[in-house]
């Protein structure tokens, strides 16, 4: 068993209360000698003395742990954003728990009140589009939370997002810049409503340009089976209109199907106009030309962080809310 602060103070013959004060790194400011200090640190060193979070945390009421919870941790974009918001979150002293929802509304729910119940000091939610209920218990109950990449204009919430409508037009702008004329969106979970912005933003690029407007060009998939539902979709799209130029991806994942879709129906990718929002390895060797927009994927991470522990280690202006939207690089 490892040695506690009492074993510490009555092997050095001081006080419990001095050894937790330098041990917690306020032996300075507790006019502690520098003498007894380097004493007790290099003796908690000496018998490998580990100090006891859970009654740290019992004390304070804190527990230096945050928890993240995201639709697929599986998902390339969500995995990146979970290792920027572990580093970060370490370097400020905290830990964090990590939770998928499976995109589940009933267990993103679970999910919120186990962490709850385990006094996680805050959440990071990256939430579906069924998880307003519990977000507005939260917000009741003045519970620090930060929403990622999705959020709820409704709702007076801190978020981190990115400028959907603004990349999703420049995106498209750059297709019709290239002579493209008829482009279809493939889209997903339009429910969401950052979905419904980067549709905004592409509709508006088209309007502003005179191009050709058509329902057979919007196409949305099914997230759970978007491997085989994106084949119906791109199917439905080539048999109503046999000349579209060009297609706007609204995610990676499908972005990275409808190539495959392409390479299997030897559809040569050269002469298709192609963009998509965020990206992966395979984009570059597959689609060298396919007009990219790359999410600030650190930024997203750090920031979300930042303005979490910031809510949870002061009490100023909590009912202020931080809303951030991030430009997107292309």
């Amino acid at each position: 068993m490892g040695k506690s602060l009492k074993d510490i103070a009555e092997a050095l013959k001081v006080s419990k209360t001095t050894v937790s004060w330098v041990l917690s790194g306020r032996g300075d400011e507790q006019k502690i000698s520098s003498a007894t200090q380097k004493k007790i640190i290099d003796y908690a060193k000496q018998v490998k003395y580990r100090p006891n979070h859970l009654a740290k945390s019992l004390s304070s009421g804190k527990t230096k742990t945050i928890g993240l919870v995201v639709p697929f941790i599986g998902d390339t974009f969500y995995a990146q954003v979970a290792m920027e918001v572990e580093l970060v979150a370490e370097q400020l002293g905290y830990t964090v728990t990590f939770c998928s929802s499976e995109s589940n509304p009933v267990r993103e729910n679970n999910i919120i009140q186990m962490l709850r119940s385990k006094n996680i000091d805050g959440l990071i939610i990256a939430p579906t589009n069924y998880a307003k209920g519990e977000l507005e218990n939260l917000i009741q109950e003045k519970y620090p939370f930060v929403l990622i990449d999705r959020f709820f204009p409704e709702l007076n919430t801190n978020y981190i997002i990115i400028d959907n409508i603004g990349c999703s037009y420049n995106l498209v702008n750059k297709l019709i810049n290239e002579g493209r004329k008829k482009i279809a969106i493939i889209t997903t979970a339009s429910a969401l409503f950052t979905m419904s912005l980067r549709y905004e933003g592409y509709k508006t690029a088209l309007i502003e340009h005179d191009c050709f407007i058509s329902p057979h060009l919007y196409g949305e998939v099914s997230r759970n089976e978007y491997e085989l539902d994106i084949i119906r979709v791109l199917d439905t799209i080539f048999d109503a209109v046999p000349d579209v130029d060009g297609f706007y991806f609204t995610t990676h994942y499908l972005g990275m199907e409808g190539l495959r879709y392409f390479y299997k129906r030897n559809i040569d990718v050269s002469k298709i106009g192609l963009a998509c929002l965020h990206s992966t390895p395979s984009f570059e060797l597959l689609a060298p030309n396919m007009h990219i927009a790359y999410l600030p994927i650190k930024e997203i991470g750090r920031e979300s962080v930042r303005v979490l522990i910031e809510k949870l280690e002061t009490t100023d202006n909590e009912d202020e809310k931080v809303k951030l939207v991030l430009p997107v690089c292309d």
